[in-house]
């Protein structure tokens, strides 16, 4: 079966808030969701045929993937204008994950076999996809951190545009990491569904 890809959609909006107040500390504020898909089959084949039938597709593309972790960036940022400077007064990055998993409907009465090489691959899914979040998580708090660093500027105009500049560098930077992350999966995919079966296989041993 392939392994599990993203369907990923960014979006980045930074609201711009001239306040005359002390400068408030800035989070990272993260939420994550589960979302199901139903599929059906009592043999290997054809619950792979249910994963690329049903599976979630990626934003242009008609393919269909076991599993998907949507990702939404949205933030705000406030500042002050102050002895004829513009600095930061508050910024916040929001990540929203959305992680999109399978779910075998009809396991009853399959093979213990088959139901082996399905815990495998469903955990190895989710491993996937949680990493995906996580990974939005840590971009988040970097993007974050840059702005947050982000020097004094002229005027609030010229600091919004720092901003903005930021968080694309921070998106741009966000997709590689996502991209080169799913490269190294894809290459190592067999290998791991080896040992994890290996490793189910041992365990089912020893406590028979």
């Amino acid at each position: 079966m392939p392994s599990a890809s993203r369907y990923m959609r960014l979006v980045l909006a930074f609201s711009m808030t001239l306040a005359l107040c002390s400068q408030a500390a800035a989070e990272v504020i993260a939420t994550k969701t589960y979302s199901y898909f139903d599929i059906r089959g009592k043999t290997a084949g054809q619950l792979d045929d249910e994963l690329s039938r049903r599976g979630p597709t990626a934003s242009g593309s008609s393919a269909r993937h076991p599993g998907a972790t949507k990702i939404r960036f949205s933030g705000e940022a406030s500042y002050i204008q102050k002895n004829g400077r513009c600095r930061l007064a508050s910024a916040k990055v929001v990540v929203h994950t959305q992680i999109i998993l399978p779910r075998w409907r009809n396991r009853r009465g399959a093979s213990k076999e088959l139901s082996m090489v399905w815990d495998a691959l469903s955990s190895d899914i989710k491993r996937h996809e949680e990493r995906h979040a996580e990974i939005a998580r840590t971009m988040a708090r970097r993007m974050e951190q840059r702005i947050r660093s982000l020097p004094a500027q002229r005027s609030c105009e010229v600091m919004q545009e720092l901003v903005s500049e930021e968080s694309s560098r921070g998106i741009e930077e966000h997709d590689r990491v996502q991209a080169q992350f799913d490269r190294v999966e894809a290459v190592n995919f067999e290998r791991r569904m080896m040992r994890l079966l290996s490793n189910r296989i041992n365990a089912s041993a020893r406590r028979n």
